[in-house]
């Protein structure tokens, strides 16, 4: 049997209040008469930002809390980022819908310079992610690059006070909350690889509670959940970690699924890519395939693995 309301446990930023209220919204057309209610939490994740995400435990500590509250019946379902969902989910998870994905790119975001070219030698770019760190590393080993960490107005707030020459973040978190004006440039496939999953909004619940799986599975875009279980394949192949200098995108075309990998190293610049084609029945194994390809240029070294 259904429930007649369901309560979405979502973190308290401005983001991911929308995309939880996004959610809402689409349960509510698919489902008339159904009642949704938003449950804001704080995560440690969100708790916790003198300290980058790699070294206090990685983007999982924004699940943490919200899994508890599934699991102690506080709420129904999650929402989240689904480049902060780790590549294992703890067990007793599911993911039974994922959203169409928006623009995956990043936005370089600047008040004074129209792209990352046009930075001065020595500008500081704020950003505490290791993929972007990387890469801006290998185009520009000059910049001083600064953590930056907080939700998107406190990041862009953190530019306009002066704090930073200019910022990398999300063109789609930029886009949710309105905000697509800050973005001056984007850094985009195929030169620049997104995080794994990047762009798409994920909807967690209990494997276990089917009236509500069956209600959440009428979300489910079945050509992004292609593209981003290859990709998320990828990373689990590489260690799974949401923190480490990974990127990657797979697209869907006439011909199958297309997956470009890529593995840095925030200190040096170094960028590993690697490449790969497979059938959309086949998404996961073109994952592994491409992580292979990328180990055997030497990714489990810049990895630690």
């Amino acid at each position: 049997m259904n429930p007649s309301t369901l309560r979405i446990a979502t973190r308290k930023s401005a983001l991911a209040l929308w995309q939880a209220e996004h959610v809402a919204a689409l349960l509510r057309a698919a489902h008339p008469g159904l009642a949704v209610d938003l449950v804001p939490m704080s995560t440690r994740g969100d708790e916790i930002l003198d300290q980058s995400l790699a070294t206090i435990g990685g983007k999982g500590l924004f699940l943490k809390e919200l899994e508890m509250a599934m699991l102690e019946g506080r709420a129904d379902l999650a929402v989240h980022s689904l480049k902060d969902v780790p590549a294992q989910l703890e067990p007793g998870f599911v993911l039974p819908a994922i959203l169409p994905r928006a623009d995956a790119a990043d936005a370089f975001v600047s008040n004074d310079h129209a792209d990352l070219l046009a930075l001065p030698h020595g500008a500081r770019v704020g950003t505490s992610s290791l993929r972007r760190q990387a890469q801006l590393r290998a185009l520009r080993p000059d910049l001083v690059l600064l953590d930056l960490r907080g939700n998107v107005g406190t990041r862009l707030g953190k530019l306009d006070a002066g704090d930073y020459d200019a910022i990398v973040l999300a063109c789609a978190g930029l886009e949710r909350l309105g905000l697509a004006a800050r973005i001056r440039s984007r850094l985009a496939a195929p030169d620049w690889l997104p995080a794994p999953g990047q762009a798409a909004i994920a909807i967690e619940a209990c494997d276990n509670n089917l009236g509500v799986l069956s209600l959440l599975a009428a979300l489910d875009d079945a050509d992004t959940r292609l593209t981003v279980s290859a990709e998320r394949s990828m990373n689990q192949a590489l260690g799974g970690s949401c923190t480490v200098p990974v990127g990657a995108w797979c697209v869907l075309g006439e011909h199958g699924l297309h997956l470009r990998g890529m593995v840095g190293d925030a200190a040096s610049g170094r960028l590993l890519h690697a490449n790969g084609s497979g059938p959309v029945d086949q998404a996961q194994a073109l994952g592994r395939e491409v992580a292979a390809a990328l180990l055997v240029q030497g990714a489990g070294e810049l990895l630690g693995l």
